[in-house]
């Protein structure tokens, strides 16, 4: 059977690129640097955040000792929940300050670290976005369900209700409009990242069967060469008969 080669498909050929050329694609890649400052004006924010947490956790502890007998579920909720609030944005501002930068700007080396993040070792702008639509529901979920306390007072005067705040039914309606086009869009986003990841599972599968099928290539025989078996014995052949 004569031997098969491989054939190697073409090598795209490129025009050497001038100086200049090289020197604008250094310059754009390298301006990807500018979005650092921006990270670091986050990690501000976030130390923002940690401040008025604990001004909230303080309020809290104020309400509950100032009548600890005649506590009001719903004020303790109330305050509870700003609390969550202000950790879910600062879960927020995490996966943008660390996703983002690993992202975008460059790689954090921090492989194996016992520290890690889970979601941090398969990190890319699909997930990031999913992950971020995720967290905005819950915080909007938050929100919702503040509003939900008031609906019982729906209308009532700021003396009236739990919050100081006055809502309409017009207003309330718009605010689960709102968290409903929210949940859609994340919906959205994890079916565009499912339809992704399925498909490069599919090109990997293709291109593994491919590299299978393809004829093994094999040294070239003199011709006349005739294959024999035996074994090397003190560097001289000797022929299996």
């Amino acid at each position: 059977m004569p031997n098969q080669q491989v054939q190697q498909p073409p090598v795209r050929q490129y025009r050497p690129q001038s100086a200049w050329v090289r020197g604008v694609g250094y310059m754009i890649f390298f301006s990807r640097w500018l979005q650092a400052p921006l990270y670091l004006g986050l990690i501000v924010a976030q130390l923002v955040y940690v401040v008025v947490f604990v001004i909230e956790l303080i309020h809290l502890v104020e309400e509950v000792l100032h009548d600890p007998l005649h506590i009001e579920e719903s004020v303790i909720m109330l305050y509870v929940l700003g609390l969550i609030d202000v950790v879910m944005i600062a879960n927020l501002l995490i996966m943008v300050i660390i996703g983002g930068y690993e992202t975008f700007v460059s790689r954090i080396n921090i492989d194996g670290h016992p520290d890690q993040p889970e979601w941090l070792s398969h990190v890319n702008a699909n997930v990031l976005k999913v992950k971020l639509a995720m967290a905005i529901i819950g915080i909007s979920s938050i929100h919702l369900l503040k509003t939900f306390i008031e609906v019982g007072d729906l209308g009532a005067s700021k003396d009236e209700n739990v919050t100081g705040d006055t809502y309409t039914g017009e207003g309330v309606f718009w605010q689960v409009m709102i968290h409903t086009v929210f949940i859609l869009s994340a919906v959205a986003l994890a079916f565009i990242d499912r339809m992704s990841q399925a498909y490069g599972a599919k090109a990997q599968h293709q291109a593994r069967l491919t590299a299978s099928d393809a004829p093994v290539a094999h040294d070239a025989l003199p011709a006349g060469a005739v294959p024999v078996s035996g074994y090397i014995v003190d560097g001289n052949f000797i022929q299996q008969r």
